[in-house]
């Protein structure tokens, strides 16, 4: 596989962005779910101005349509549990469990895509069952973060599952505006529900906006879009591996900017490495597992 420095270095700036989300998610003072309502506007916004200079074809099948319809729900769901969980915690809990997300995708691909069970899924993720069970043991003070971080990625595994259905209806960033603007539409109806008073300061303040406009143009549409565009040239494999990095960037960065706050037990580290490695691991024992022939 060939590729250009410029190529390389990209992909890392994409996987800082994706890190970097959970950063503005800890810096926005809105509640979760209004956080989420302008991060996808804000979004489709931007997707639907990108796909309108491409000049690409919007209409889809009412196969599509209609599936879509699901996912944006669940995306949305996703998004606010994962801000949620960071604003019960900290954004190390909040993306130390990143690798939860392998388990639940080894258990509900094989259901919904109608694939065997691959024991070699179930050991990876009884592993990383352990690395949660350290992390509950020594960091009980973030119980509720950590309950709803893993309520997200179950969410986002979802999200994955279902989109993989999806990916050879259309392309990528045509199921990603869809799925905005559906996701959207949920999460408006929801934050009157979920955000009482919601209404009285709906508008948020200058250094909010700001960041809400990097969050949901740069580190959604553009994170999202450049990925895409990332995978002609280098393998989806590669790609996804330094995805992996994401926590390990945010981590970093959350502890720069926010301190002491985001100091976490021995046991968490422990924890979130065994998560970590097992889940960096696992593409590379996949290869060695398969045969030769």
């Amino acid at each position: 596989m060939n590729f250009s420095l410029k190529t390389y270095s990209e992909l890392h700036f994409v996987v800082f962005l994706l890190g970097f989300t959970g950063i503005l998610g800890k810096l926005i003072s809105l509640p979760a779910p209004q956080l989420v309502v302008f991060r996808m506007l804000i979004a489709l916004i931007t997707l639907f101005v990108i796909l309108k200079v491409q000049k690409m074809n919007l209409k889809v099948s009412r196969k599509v349509l209609f599936s879509t319809i699901g996912v944006g729900l669940v995306v949305a769901a996703h998004w606010t549990t994962f801000f949620l969980a960071i604003k019960l915690s900290n954004v190390s809990v909040g993306l130390g469990l990143l690798g939860v997300g392998t388990l639940f995708t080894a258990l509900m691909e094989p259901i919904l895509l109608r694939q065997r069970f691959s024991w070699f899924d179930i050991l990876t993720g009884l592993i990383i069952i352990a690395g949660i069970y350290i992390i509950f043991r020594f960091e009980s003070r973030y119980v509720e973060g950590i309950a709803v971080a893993i309520v997200s990625y179950f969410l986002s595994s979802l999200f994955s599952v279902l989109n993989k259905k999806l990916s050879n209806e259309t392309t990528g960033q045509i199921l990603s505006l869809y799925e905005m603007i559906f996701g959207f539409f949920f999460a408006a109806i929801a934050m009157p529900f979920l955000v009482p008073n919601v209404f009285q300061s709906f508008w948020t303040g200058t250094e909010d906006m700001i960041y809400l406009l990097i969050l949901g143009s740069i580190c959604t549409a553009y994170a999202f879009t450049a990925t895409i565009r990332l995978m002609k040239e280098l393998s989806a494999y590669f790609v996804v591996l330094h995805i992996n990095l994401e926590p390990v960037y945010a981590i970093l960065l959350a502890y720069f900017i926010f301190g002491d706050s985001e100091y976490m037990s021995t046991g968490f580290y422990i924890g979130a490495s065994l998560i970590f490695i097992s889940v960096l691991l696992y593409p590379l024992l996949k290869i060695i597992k398969k045969p030769l022939y």
